[in-house]
């Protein structure tokens, strides 16, 4: 097979994969026209359409769907044993991709990774933040970041951070004029700052836990985003009451410009952990990547 059909058939996959131009243009590197002139270029030469193209998605025919299914394995194999050759150099190299929670990336995920990689500089690290929980094996990710009790139990998992709480906060100025909650269903009656989550497009649902009982709350609110940053700072600016991470509100708190309400209802959480499939052979790097990131509190 000639070179250029051996790349046509990698844009082929990176599309596929992605379901959309833009995206798998980013990832091999070259322009979205020149993508979709590839891909047509290849559907001319097999004789058949491969994907079903509109303005906003992209999806595959049946002979996509089978031609996908034949040679994106194949693929897979030449790239894991690619890496498993450069596995053997003298230094470890190779790409490492994860997915996290935007918490998890910033607090945890790159303060253990930076060390390494000024280590070992043929090693490549691509960490995506993500809130969605992922099929990582589909997705082709090495691994993934979530809490300890939302990783599946056939998956192996590493404790990369110590246990964390949740705080509930809102600007004084929201709580001038407004009684506080007591009691979760307090925040019934209170605008909330919610958390866009992309699986199915839904909020992310308060959960609090108190003498061994959870209570889960859907609350409402003016305002909505999807980054721990941006609900900060709508509580900081006294929009409504926010659930963040402890440690990304602590400081606000110890200067008066955000107060705490249900603290009682909100415990200590499992510690986040790094998950990975127990069947798939993991290279030096990937070795590596766990134990900068093990937590040995």
């Amino acid at each position: 097979m000639r070179r250029e059909n051996v790349n046509d058939f990698l844009a082929f996959i990176a599309v596929a994969r992605e379901q959309s131009f833009t995206k798998a243009a980013a990832q091999i590197g070259i322009s979205q026209s020149a993508l979709s002139y590839t891909i047509r270029t290849l559907e001319a030469r097999l004789g058949i359409r491969l994907l079903t193209r509109t303005t906003r998605s992209v999806s595959l025919t049946e002979a996509g769907e089978r031609l996908l299914a034949s040679i994106g394995p194949r693929f897979d194999e030449i790239e894991s044993e690619i890496a498993a050759l450069s596995a053997m150099r003298d230094k470890p190299a190779g790409n490492v991709r994860i997915t996290a929670v935007e918490h998890a990336a910033e607090t945890l995920l790159w303060a253990g990774l930076r060390r390494l990689m000024a280590e070992y500089p043929d090693i490549n690290i691509e960490i995506i933040s993500e809130y969605g929980l992922k099929d990582i094996v589909a997705d082709r990710y090495d691994a993934g970041v979530r809490l300890g009790e939302q990783v599946d139990r056939d998956m192996i998992s590493v404790a990369i951070g110590p246990e964390f709480r949740f705080a509930v906060v809102g600007a004084p100025s929201y709580f001038d004029g407004r009684t506080k909650p007591i009691i979760p269903q307090d925040l019934t009656e209170h605008s909330c700052i919610r958390l866009r989550l992309p699986t199915h497009g839904g909020f992310y649902i308060w959960d609090f836990h108190k003498d061994g009982r959870e209570l889960k709350v859907r609350i409402t609110g003016r305002t909505a985003f999807n980054s721990i940053s941006m609900m900060r700072q709508a509580a900081l600016d006294g929009m409504g009451i926010a659930f963040l991470p402890e440690d990304q509100v602590a400081d606000a708190i110890d200067d008066g410009r955000l107060m705490r309400v249900l603290a009682d209802w909100c415990p200590p959480r499992p510690a986040y952990h790094l998950y990975y499939p127990s069947r798939r052979q993991h290279s030096p790097a990937f070795a590596l990547v766990i134990e900068a990131l093990r937590y040995r509190g």
